[in-house]
Parts: C-alpha cells; structure tokens; sequence
C-alpha cells in the first residue's frame, strides 16, 4: 500500500512541472553554465524530419538481345524526431549556440540557437535554409530538415516551488 502511495506521489508531483522555451533569459536565471545544462533535459517543441538520398544512374550495353539498358538504383535515409522528444546538451559553441544528442553516436547531435530575426529568445533548429529545406549535418552526413522542422524550437521543464509560512493567532481583547 505504501509503495502505491509513494508512486502516486511522484506521478503527482512530477506532473507539476510545465514545458517552457530555452531563452538567454531562463540560461541567466538559473546561472546555466555547461556543466549545469548537463543536468537539464531538453525537450524539443515540434517534429523534426531529416532526409537524405543518395541517386547514381548506371548504364550498361549489356542487354540479351542488345539493347541499351539503363539501370538506376537510389537509397533514402529518413530520421523522425517526434515532438516533446527527450535530448541532451553536449556543447556550446562559442557563438553561444548549443548542441543537442537525441542518439548516441559521432556526430549524431543538432545545433540549436537564437535567431537574428526573431526577438523571442527562443533556440531553433539550425540549418542552411533555402527553398523550404535546410541543409544540415547529422552524423557525418548531409541531411535536408522538411519545412516544418524551421519552427522547432528547445523546450525545458519549469516547476515553480512557492513555499508559504503563515502564523495566526486569535486575540482576545482587553477589558478596561
């Protein structure tokens, strides 16, 4: 009974925390240097879909009957990172961009920083965008983030402690 009312206990209170963005601002408020980030679970705020394909055309003369053929073989690779996916900090750059792992492996991280045209604060996917997809390195290889991955965005869990003393007491009255 007491370990049912211990889990419910922690299901309770770990449900407290909200999901807010990563600003300079939360970084100065809690004095994050990059052994602290360390410690905090970074979440991200929207899908992000990477792809890669890979198209090479052979052709050959090597028909049965002569003919010409041309052969054509193409691989894909697609990574999807669902939205509210736990990450990890594993660097920060010296322009203050930060490094994100989802997976384990070399290379395998996402760089995340501020951008110049927006005034929110808020830490986004970084990539070479141009025509609605970003190019991008992920484990020593070049991936295209789809269009809807330009508005990821860091996420990090805020609980708000408030802790509250009160005395009171009933006076009498005096009497003359």
């Amino acid at each position: 009974m007491r370990i049912i009312i211990a889990l419910m206990a922690v299901v309770i209170l770990g449900s407290c925390a909200t999901k807010v963005p990563y600003t300079p601002k939360i970084k100065e408020e809690f004095d994050l240097t990059p052994d602290k980030l360390k410690k905090v679970q970074f979440y991200t705020s929207r899908t992000i879909i990477l792809e890669r394909s890979d198209e090479q055309q052979v052709v050959s003369t090597t028909g049965k009957d002569g003919e010409l053929v041309a052969s054509e073989r193409s691989t894909s690779e697609r990574i999807v990172i669902p939205s509210n996916r736990p990450c990890v900090f594993e660097e920060m750059e010296e322009d203050g961009t930060i490094q994100i792992r989802f997976e384990m492996g070399a290379g395998r991280v996402l760089r995340f920083s501020e951008r110049k045209n927006i005034s929110n604060g808020r830490f986004y996917l970084v990539a070479q965008w141009e025509n609605g997809k970003g190019e991008l390195d992920y484990g020593g290889s070049v991936y295209y983030a789809v269009s809807g991955s330009s508005s990821a965005y860091l996420l990090v869990k805020l609980k708000k402690w408030k802790k509250n003393k009160r005395n009171e007491r009933v006076v009498k009255g005096m009497k003359v």
